[in-house]
């Protein structure tokens, strides 16, 4: 078996500070070039399709062809030719279609670290395995954000692209090292671990929320259909709408924040020492949210994360603009690790929820709708804070997103309301 601490388990940090870097800097060029937040919103929205389109492309080459090193090698190599394209980008409209690139290659190396996890260690080994490669993730997402924060303040954004590109070829390096493993996983096996589930959905934002074992068809999504047709075929029907509105919701705030900072004269050293602050909460709720969960339970603790979710949405809304520097950033700072904390417990808590409802044997197909919504709520909610924020103003998108959320606890409550544990999903 492979250790962790060798050879191509390190490409993770590397490549997690080009990801979040990006993240994080292209909405901050995006209005440097003279957008707004309509701008801002499409390239997100983009970002997040096309990470959707690109999980079930990636998905399918590595099915067929078991190729993850080419897999990383190339999604690697674009994601540099992506930041040297910005680094020479001058009009708004490029930053569109790299927008699309970045989410369709950045997405790869999700499935491939998994995969690799699994190939490589034993089934025992698999939870201790998939809780490193989360640290070492948010230890790159920290360095990508002190980085900027002090890059930032003393140069111009523009050079933190060659920061992205010169971290994606120290990853690119590290995955030359990568040597063929004596088997192979498909996919679908992610999907009945339950070490894997908790691994895809309690990363950093939303980058690797889109597994698709088995692309869903439409007879799939029986059970939402027929909630609107006024009946319970079964109770995931509400779970599934529950996350397409708290991913809808939470994607309004996250699409806002860096515009509505920039808006209220904040610096772009300041946006990243922020978001620097929100990804060490992360590291911390990283660890205790595995034992809130334990000790209270799927269904509180989900119920639970509601509340900092919905409070940092309107502390965002209807306090931080009401203060200056200082007072400001304390109130900044207080929604943003909100948001996280109650990210990271909802997450956690819903990939357990989703194991336990999906009958052995069908996670491929079940997992693929709850992806779809995932990604209909995230592309939703980008392009719909664009729309409310130039229509109406900002403290009307939080407030929208908040009645977003407050729709998903509703429908979460009904989940567990409607939750037959003895009766199987009818096919």
């Amino acid at each position: 078996m492979e250790s962790i601490n060798k050879k191509w388990l390190w490409f993770i940090i590397p490549i997690n500070v080009a990801a979040e870097g990006l993240h994080t800097v292209i909405p901050l060029f995006v209005i440097k070039l003279g957008g707004g937040i309509g701008e801002v919103s499409i390239a997100i929205a983009l970002h997040y399709g096309s990470a959707a389109l690109g999980s079930i492309f990636w998905g399918k080459i590595l099915d067929k062809y078991h190729a993850k090193k080419a897999v990383l090698l190339i999604a690697f190599s674009m994601i540099l030719l992506c930041c040297v394209w910005l680094y020479y980008t001058e009009k708004i409209e490029p930053v569109y279609a790299i927008s699309v690139l970045t989410g369709l290659f950045l997405v790869a190396r999700g499935p491939v670290t998994q995969m690799l996890v699994m190939e490589t260690s034993t089934n025992n080994q698999w939870s201790k395995l998939f809780a490193r490669t989360s640290i070492f993730s948010t230890t790159g997402s920290i360095i990508a954000m002190l980085i900027g924060a002090v890059w930032s303040f003393y140069f111009d954004i523009r050079q933190y692209f060659l920061i992205c590109a010169v971290s994606t070829g120290v990853a690119i390096a590290i995955s030359m090292q990568i040597s063929k493993t004596h088997f192979h996983i498909e996919r679908s096996t992610i999907a009945h671990s339950i070490h894997g589930m908790q691994h895809i959905f309690s990363h950093f934002r939303f980058h690797n929320l889109f597994v698709f074992p088995k692309i869903p068809e439409i007879y799939d999504y029986k059970h939402i259909i027929a909630l609107f047709k006024g009946r319970v075929s079964h109770e995931i029907g509400f779970l599934f709408l529950t996350n397409l509105l708290f991913y809808f919701g939470s994607n309004m705030y996250f699409t806002a924040l860096t515009p509505f900072l920039k808006h209220n004269g904040l610096t772009d050293s300041t946006v990243f020492a922020l978001y620097l602050i929100q990804a060490c909460t992360m590291v911390g709720i990283f660890f205790a949210a595995p034992r809130i969960i334990g000790r209270f339970g799927e269904e509180r603790s989900a119920m639970f994360a509601y509340l900092p979710r919905i409070l940092g949405i309107l502390i965002a809304g209807f306090l931080i603009n009401l203060f200056v520097a200082p007072t400001m950033l304390v109130f900044a700072v207080a929604s943003m690790c909100l948001m996280v904390v109650g990210f990271s417990i909802y997450s956690t808590a819903n990939s357990v929820l989703l194991f336990k409802t999906i009958p052995k044997g069908f996670e491929g197909t079940y997992l693929g709708v709850n992806s779809s919504m995932v990604g209909m709520g995230v592309f939703g909610g980008a392009l719909t804070a664009g729309f409310i924020t130039k229509s109406l103003d900002y403290q009307w998108t939080f407030s929208v997103a908040t009645l977003v959320l407050l729709g998903s606890v509703v429908l979460f409550r009904m989940y567990f309301k409607h939750r037959l544990s003895d009766r199987k999903i009818p096919h």
